[in-house]
């Protein structure tokens, strides 16, 4: 059983910055690929970034490539979420999730555990 709490949500304004962060119990953390999710008002979940359980490899949505850096501390069993430059279309409830093993996916539906979520909110 993995329980993870996001955290790091608020309020910015266009080209701002944001830190978002997952902390999750249990001792097998290091075991669980991280992904980051979002959901929009009236949108669908859709798959924001990945990172398997060593932090060697990560998956990218091209929406937030090159802005977006996922990142990882398993001794703090947390993973960060690092936004630069948003956009008002970063907009929506950010959620990450936990997949037991090393593979990664950007299906919602492959993904074992899910947080409440945080919202971000980026003002034009």
């Amino acid at each position: 059983q993995v329980q993870l709490v996001e955290s790091g949500g608020g309020l910015v304004q266009a080209g701002g910055s944001l830190r978002l962060s997952c902390a999750a119990s249990g001792r097998t953390f290091s075991s669980y690929a991280i992904g980051w999710f979002r959901q929009a008002p009236g949108k669908e979940r859709e798959f924001v970034v990945a990172i398997t359980p060593s932090g060697g490899s990560t998956n990218y949505a091209n929406s937030v490539k090159d802005r977006f850096t996922i990142a990882r501390d398993n001794a703090k069993n947390t993973v960060y979420l690092q936004m630069n430059s948003l956009k008002p279309e970063d907009t929506a409830v950010y959620y990450c999730a936990a997949r037991f093993g090393v593979a990664l996916s950007s299906s919602a539906h492959a993904m074992d555990y899910w947080g409440k979520g945080t919202l971000v909110t980026v003002s034009s």
